[in-house]
């Protein structure tokens, strides 16, 4: 059920999991984009060159990502700030997933503080970060 008021969140809520589309061509495409066409966003073998384990997702692409998840959580939500630590590359064609628990509600500024991870099939911690929203009261 998606989210509609403050009052209808729960301290220790987990959002539901989302599963962002990683493919090489979603990225390279976005990647092309925002001008950001160099290899390591757009051919596996040419980002292994730079010395990559392959392309990568950019990381603002992982960044909208987070937040499609919190629209699909709460779709009335206003993102207030998302901070985010890059722990290590997200790779293109690799898939991944993207989770988050509700550690705040701050009642009187009708604000959620969320916490989300991006992991990669092997459950290795890729991104991780914290979301500021505001909810309708």
């Amino acid at each position: 059920m998606a989210i509609s008021v403050l009052s209808e969140v729960e301290f220790g809520e987990d959002l539901p999991a989302f599963k962002p589309d990683t493919s090489l061509e979603t990225g390279a495409k976005f990647a092309k984009l925002v001008g950001w066409d160099g290899p390591r966003f757009t051919d596996h073998e040419a980002a292994k060159e730079e010395g990559l384990a392959g392309a990568m997702i950019p990381g603002i692409l992982s960044q909208g990502y987070l937040i499609a998840m919190i629209h699909n959580w709460a779709p009335p939500a206003e993102i207030i700030k998302v901070d985010t630590v890059f722990r290590a590359a997200v790779m293109a064609d690799d898939s991944h997933t993207i989770t988050g628990v509700v550690t705040d509600i701050d009642e009187e500024n009708a604000t959620v503080e969320i916490d989300l991870t991006v992991t990669n099939e092997k459950g290795e911690t890729r991104v991780f970060g914290t979301a500021n929203v505001r909810l309708p009261k």
